[in-house]
């Protein structure tokens, strides 16, 4: 994937968090976020769009996250770990336009710069087992 795409997730991520730690609304966010990224058309349509899905799925996908992760309730996962899980089950469940494994390895990268120690493998773990609810 492109180091654009890559980006947009980033700025999906990070306008995510944002609604989730300080309340702001993440439509909001990202087309702040967007205005000083300089991604192109495309890339910043792609930010969007996965701020704006995982919006509108997120009970589904927070009852994803919940069975698939059984052992930490969502209020006790990490925000920044949550937030990677909801754009890249959007992406495995709901969106079509990526392959499995690239939204999963994506997710991986951005656990290993934004998350914990052990953000990476927890976010493997659970997404490797999201994947086979998706045959694609």
């Amino acid at each position: 994937m492109s180091g654009a795409r890559r980006k947009a997730r980033m700025l999906a991520l990070q306008a995510l968090y944002e609604a989730d730690s300080v309340g702001h609304e993440a439509e909001q966010a990202i087309t702040h976020l967007l205005d000083n990224a300089g991604l192109g058309e495309d890339n910043s349509a792609f930010a969007c769009q996965l701020v704006s899905g995982v919006i509108h799925n997120k009970e589904e996908i927070d009852r994803n996250i919940q069975h698939f992760a059984p052992a930490w309730p969502l209020e006790q996962i990490p925000a920044v770990d949550k937030n990677i899980l909801r754009v890249a089950i959007f992406e495995i469940l709901f969106d079509d336009k990526v392959p499995i494994k690239v939204a999963a390895n994506e997710a991986v990268e951005l656990a290993k710069k934004f998350g914990s120690d052990s953000s990476p493998r927890f976010i493997n773990g659970v997404l490797g087992s999201v994947s086979t609810l998706n045959n694609r």
